[in-house]
């Protein structure tokens, strides 16, 4: 059995501030069930040791790091048969709120030290010097708080073998390179094909080019960031590294998302029996205030900022509100984007409806209720929220790039009998109206409406396929580290 200690910065349930959270919940218990031994590794945030707490769990080790105290506590990720490791270290860690941020939005100070001695103890475990009698034969890290474990293994014995997950490559974890001499790293690394970057500290660049191997969240992703407009500054070394990197992309949890059983909605529905769909639809109408007739309802959930398209959002709302469609908005974000939605809700109330902020249960009755999804990011790794409406026969309207050029099929492209929603290549207001325009004419013929459902709710998102295609990586990298038979 192949052991992989999963290193993360948050998992869901216990914290949660984007997908990486659900990626670390689904993946690693995934992996468990095609018999990998899989543990995950998680700062020890006041929310993760009170769970582990009224879970009856303990701390299983002490020892020092520097100045700090760390326990190491095993408990059981909830809801779940896989190990939890939390490292507690209440100085770095026990803080309210956002694991990034304080409660202005700011990055917490001494976020460069909080992550370094995370990975020093992920490095600890990982070369059997923790106390522990469990070692990996594999550590699996993802994103840039995770960077520095395949530096701190590389010069290691027997080290185990590595892989790197970038799950979005525009958060890098930069820092000065007065922090850097404070962190104690050795000076050898501040080389710019090492960890420098622009006269900075760059976490994530540990990651990148010490690791065995590199993955993305989806194939398309993965060749974005090898390019310039989406490299991030790092696309040179990426194409380096291009034999090293895959794209797989993110499933979804098929049991939290499931439109038969989903304990958020008041009908259920599923492939071969839409009728209750339109149930929800009514249902979130009322919930949201809006007039309760057979205008498209056409949704969006996520972050209101840049990224997200939320500007093109902003510019084509008003002409398909007078149009006569409903708009049912879910997310928080920039303040300028803010106030301009709050406008048009106050200009449209019977047909535009925002909540500010996030609710999980109105999330679900949105994905169900809605005729229409709409993500138009920029950019998008991978994407969940198109795989949910999808599973929830809600049309997506999609930008085609990264994860949703990997799971958004449009009928110009593949034909109906394939098609599963549309998408847009011209990165403006336009592209995203046009697309939106051509999903409405096709909501108006009801067979090939129902032919695009049916497909979106045929398809496999589930993290079955993709456990087994990271456990095919792992296989490959540990067989490459077998030394060779002597003579």
């Amino acid at each position: 059995m192949i052991r992989v200690l999963f290193a993360t910065s948050e998992v869901y349930p216990l914290i949660k501030t984007g997908g990486l959270a659900d990626v670390s919940a689904s993946l690693p218990e995934a992996l468990c069930r095609l018999d990998y031994d899989v543990q995950i590794l998680l700062p020890g945030y006041p929310a993760a040791i009170g769970a582990a707490r009224r879970a009856g769990s303990r701390r299983k080790v002490r020892f020092r790091l520097g100045q700090y105290g760390v326990s190491l506590w095993q408990t059981r990720l909830p809801g779940t048969a896989v190990t939890l490791w939390l490292v507690d270290c209440p100085p770095l860690f026990e803080r309210p709120g956002d694991p990034y941020r304080n409660e202005e939005g700011t990055d917490w100070w001494d976020n460069a030290h909080r992550f370094q001695l995370f990975c020093r103890v992920g490095a600890m475990i990982a070369r059997g010097e923790s106390g522990l009698t469990w070692k990996p034969d594999l550590v699996h890290c993802n994103d840039w708080q995770t960077g520095l474990i395949p530096v701190l293994l590389e010069n290691g014995n027997e080290r185990p073998g590595t892989v790197f997950t970038i799950h979005n490559l525009a958060y890098q974890g930069l820092f000065s390179r007065e922090t850097f001499r404070a962190l104690g790293l050795p000076d050898a690394l501040w080389r710019w094909d090492q960890l420098e970057f622009h006269d900075q500290l760059s976490f994530i660049k540990g990651g990148l080019v010490f690791s065995d191997r590199l993955t993305t969240v989806s194939p398309s992703y993965a060749r974005e960031i090898q390019t310039p407009e989406l490299g991030c500054g790092l696309d040179g070394l990426l194409r380096h590294r291009h034999q090293a990197l895959t794209g797989i992309l993110n499933g979804i949890d098929t049991r939290v998302w499931n439109p038969e059983t989903d304990p958020e909605l008041a009908f259920h529905f599923g492939r071969d029996h839409l009728k209750n769909k339109a149930l929800c639809k009514a249902g979130l109408q009322r919930e949201l205030g809006l007039e309760v007739k057979g205008a498209p309802v056409l949704g969006f959930i996520g972050r209101l900022v840049e990224q997200k398209g939320v500007d093109w959002l902003v510019e084509v709302i008003p002409g398909l509100l007078d149009q006569g469609c409903q708009i049912v908005l879910l997310g928080s974000g920039e303040p300028r984007y803010q106030e301009s939605l709050r406008a048009l809700a106050r200009k449209w109330p019977e047909q535009f409806s925002l909540t500010l902020g996030y609710n999980e249960g109105l999330s679900h009755r949105i994905t169900a209720g809605c005729d229409i999804f709409l993500m138009p990011s920029r950019f998008e790794p991978c994407g969940l929220n198109q795989m949910y409406s999808l599973r929830y026969g809600s049309v997506p309207v999609v930008h085609a790039v990264g994860g949703l050029a990997d799971t958004v099929f449009d009928p110009l492209d593949v034909g109906l009998d394939q098609a599963n929603g549309f998408c847009f290549r011209h990165a403006s207001a336009e592209g995203l109206r046009a697309a939106i325009d051509r999903a409405l004419a096709v909501l108006g013929q009801r067979r090939h409406w129902r032919r695009l459902q049916e497909n979106g709710m045929a398809g496999d998102h589930s993290w079955r396929q993709r456990a087994r295609d990271y456990g095919e990586l792992y296989q490959s990298i540990l067989k490459q580290r077998q030394p060779l038979p002597q003579d």
